[in-house]
């Protein structure tokens, strides 16, 4: 029976209701409402009999005092239930220099809402006259129900099947950072809901054989996509708001990103994409976006919290018409305000509890130290709750340690147990990789976990994510085929973007059928992955880089919906063996990384065993064998890793491994270092598409004193006559 009909009979009643918990809750016999604002003079609750309504099939007023405690509206309405459709109407003054835009004209989003029936084309929402000058700005003069997507009553009675979130150890964790459509939007993905959540499902095969053991996905929390203004200046087509990071609803999963269009079927789509990839052994970690919203700058629109209360989930400048804009995207988010601050909470509490997420990557973390003028905080209390609070005690913390406003807190993000995005293994592994000097000493930091960063306060290399790429910036195949940015088709003139991205295109800009160029390309990608795959730390690779995945030199592509951004899975032309070389080696890189604890330590190299005698869990030694001087600039370089004594696995002893590194354009003999043995090669990079990495029992022996590393390669050679 629709909401229409069930008030007409008299199903339908308004009771006081509870102020806790917010959001809209169905209990026995209907559905609880609550949201806060504490500047609004009064709260309607509209309820909506379908998605296209224009007017409500019921308006409830919520006026003070029966229907207020404190700073919470609230009601319950028997006869409501699991699927109905809603919305707010907030009222209270209008004045921008006291940071107040309520606009009773306006329905509004509740923030607590858990599915929307869609966020696909809000452009048309604006609060605002977007003609308007920043002097004089005006409420809008019509509603906005025409173009506004409705709150789904949910209830969440999914069966779960006995599943729990993973708890994978830190040591065990490989990252894979990819787009929910982008990952198997591409025809050639070969699944039957390409570009969904159900598509991921379809696609695990594919992520066991990778190895890779957490999913990490870019923003799925509703956004609008069309909310970007600018055209491909080469098709004329408009470009999109492909990547996410707006958010408009954090409680509610992208509705166009579920197969399932049944009203807030893309909730339990979610759940069955989390269930499935736990079953899988994989984790599945979110890219969360709490230092901005969707509405944009004082020009934008009135989705939900600017006219809920914008003087409270807001920082506001000086001039309270405007926005503090720490995050580049127009407006910063309150979060040290003691409202947000359980907001966010309660959302990373909804997902952990109700979706079985395992962890977040928090997008421009450092916002979330900034108080309410903007200013770093030493203890940002957001920071502590969120690293203290029982519920998200297990949940996977990784914070993007710096902001769009200068805000760099790599090595120093507050809060004991967060892990950091280390940028600064990403750009010191790319610049000793393309040639640079004076970088040895730095490179080598990185991969023994960037003590330097991360040895303080008790923190341990499990607290760094490595990455050379990400979504942000070149893909792994165009680090080293372009030596430049190529953004012009995001329609802004070449000027997004980073501009020194320490890439190099090694003679030829862009791709070319050169052989020598190709071949010292591919060198280069490995150099590269076994570098991040055999540093202390966490590594995390970006999706389709085991595939030469390639956006033509595009660092920015954050407008592009379509086969630039898709992961092309297509096995035939002439980069085919390229791809299935690459995608091979990959596989074993990561088989090999999980098999050896002396890559995954828990603790920083101290020279003394656990009893405190002297030992050497790592050396470091130059081309003749001897220990590395640090005041040459040379870009030659061995790592011994000692396997007897590994903290993270007590009853195991693992191989000694011994890493040759050689960034220079010319071979080395390498003297392997003394006490010289018997050394079983497992990969050199110097063969490039056709190079093998060997498994287990498959490594060759090497009896040599010396080894011939080859210009821009790596060798990973093992001893493994002490495992038992």
């Amino acid at each position: 029976m629709v909401l229409r009909e069930r008030v007409e009979d008299g199903r339908i009643t308004v009771l006081v209701g509870k102020p806790w918990p917010l959001g809209a809750n169905p209990d026995i016999g209907g559905v609880n409402f609550a949201i806060f604002s504490r500047h609004a003079t009064a709260v309607a609750l509209l309820l909506f009999d379908s998605a296209e309504d224009t007017e409500p099939a019921l308006e409830v007023p919520l006026d003070p005092p029966r229907h207020c405690t404190g700073d919470v509206w609230h009601c319950f309405v028997e006869g409501c239930r699991a699927g109905d459709l809603y919305l707010y109407r907030v009222s209270g003054p209008y004045e921008p220099e006291n940071g107040h835009r309520f606009n009773d004209r306006l329905a509004v989003l509740d923030p607590y809402a858990c599915a929307l029936t869609g966020c696909e084309n809000l452009s048309g929402s604006l609060g605002f006259d977007p003609e308007a000058t920043q002097r004089d700005l005006v409420p809008a003069s019509k509603s906005n129900l025409d173009i506004m997507p409705k709150c789904i009553v949910i209830r969440h009675d999914f069966d779960w099947e006995g599943d729990r979130p993973l708890k994978h150890s830190a040591g065990e964790t490989i990252i894979y950072e990819a787009h929910v459509r982008g990952l198997t939007a591409h025809p050639s993905s070969g699944v039957e809901h390409p570009g969904t959540y159900r598509g991921i499902i379809e696609h695990i095969p594919y992520l066991k054989q990778l190895g890779i053991t957490s999913l990490e996905l870019l923003p799925v929390h509703e956004f609008d996509a069309a909310d970007n203004p600018r055209t491909n200046p080469r098709t004329g087509k408009p470009l999109r708001n492909y990547w996410g990071y707006n958010t408009i609803a954090y409680f509610a999963p992208k509705k166009s990103y579920a197969a399932d269009t049944t009203p807030g079927g893309q909730v339990n789509e979610f759940k069955e994409m989390v269930r499935e990839l736990h079953r899988a052994g994989i984790e599945v970690i979110l890219d969360v976006v709490f230092n901005h919203t969707g509405e944009g700058a004082e020009t934008g629109p009135t989705l939900s919290f600017r006219g809920i209360d914008n003087s409270e989930y807001y920082i506001l400048d000086a001039n309270k018409r405007y926005y503090k804009n720490f995050s580049g995207c127009g407006n910063t988010v309150n979060c040290n305000y003691p409202v947000v601050r359980s907001f966010i909470v309660h959302c990373l509490r909804y997902w952990v509890t109700e979706m079985h997420v395992d962890g977040f990557r928090f997008d421009l973390g450092s916002i979330l130290s900034r108080d309410r003028e903007g200013n770093i905080m030493d203890r940002p209390p957001i920071l502590e709750r969120i690293a203290e609070d029982p519920v998200l005690r297990d949940a996977r913390i990784i914070a993007e340690a710096w902001d769009a406003a200068g805000a760099y807190q790599v090595g120093g993000f507050s809060g004991g147990r967060w892990a950091e995005w280390n940028d600064r293994f990403r750009d010191d592994a790319r610049r000793f990789w393309r040639g640079e000097p004076w970088v040895l000493g730095d490179f080598a930091t990185r991969l023994a976990g960037s003590s330097d960063l991360y040895e303080t306060e008790g923190r341990s290399p499990f607290h760094s994510i490595n990455y050379v790429t990400s979504h942000d910036g070149y893909t792994l195949h165009d680090l080293v085929t372009y030596s430049r940015k190529h953004n012009y088709e995001n329609g802004e003139g070449n000027r997004d973007g980073h501009s020194n991205e320490f890439s190099h295109n090694y003679g030829v800009e862009g791709e070319t059928a050169l052989p020598g160029v190709r071949h010292t390309r591919a060198c280069q990608v490995r150099n590269l992955l076994i570098s991040l795959f055999v540093s202390q730390g966490i590594p995390m690779m970006l999706a389709g880089d085991e595939l030469c995945h390639t956006q033509n030199g595009n660092n920015n592509a954050y407008c592009h919906d379509g086969p630039l951004t898709w992961v092309d899975y297509t096995f035939d032309g002439p980069r085919v063996e390229e791809k299935r070389a690459l995608l091979h080696f990959v596989g074993a890189l990561a088989r090999f990384r999980r098999t050896h604890p002396a890559l995954f330590r828990s603790a920083f190299f101290s020279g003394t065993d656990r009893n405190g005698n002297s030992r050497h869990d790592l050396a470091w030694f130059s081309g003749t064998g001897e220990p590395m001087e640090w005041r040459y600039s040379e870009g030659c370089l061995g790592m011994l890793l000692d396997g007897s004594d590994v903290p993270t696995r007590i009853d195991e002893i693992d191989d000694d491994i011994l890493v040759l590194f050689n960034a220079t354009t010319a071979e080395y003999s390498f003297a392997l270092p003394a006490p010289w043995t018997e050394w079983k090669l497992v990969a050199d990079t110097r063969h490039g598409t056709g190079t093998e990495f060997r498994g287990p029992g498959e490594e060759l022996v090497w009896a040599e004193e010396r080894y011939p590393l080859a210009a821009r390669s790596t060798v990973i050679l093992i001893d493994p006559r002490r495992r038992r």
